[in-house]
């Protein structure tokens, strides 16, 4: 045999931290929550929604970048796990109007905390992925 490779499966350690507390299942749904929770176009229509209702139209002004089929996605997505409402107004022509709920204001302050994080260090991360380009 070549290497340090010897047939014997070397212990695993275990390394302190966060996920240490969570079980396997816990840590999945932990992720599937994360990639909901903590993709672009719902952090950002999390954050337009904070000072209350506002129809499709508003929010689609509201989020530059964000296309229709997104934005229907995203709310859709955002509506099934209880973070948004879908109110619908039998008016016409039709109104609809999408709000936070008690869940999903209870995310709001982690979304705008997140989002102004991203403000503050842009030029800085735009610059770190500069230098790693180079250095390519």
């Amino acid at each position: 045999m070549t290497g340090t490779h010897t047939g014997v499966r070397a212990a695993v350690r275990q390394v302190p931290g966060p996920c240490a507390h969570w079980n396997d299942d816990d840590a999945d749904f932990i992720r599937h929550v994360l990639n909901r929770v903590g993709d672009k176009w719902s952090v950002l229509i999390v954050g337009t929604l904070e000072g209350g209702p506002l129809r499709y139209t508003e929010l689609i002004h509201g989020i530059p970048g964000i296309s229709q089929r997104m934005l229907t996605l995203t709310l859709k997505q955002l509506t099934q796990d209880g973070l948004v409402s879908r109110t619908a107004y039998p008016e016409v022509p039709p109104r609809v109007e999408y709000e936070l709920t008690t869940l999903g204001r209870s995310l709001l302050s982690t979304v705008l905390d997140l989002a102004a994080w991203a403000v503050d260090n842009h030029k800085e991360i735009a610059r770190n992925r500069q230098a790693a380009l180079e250095d390519v």
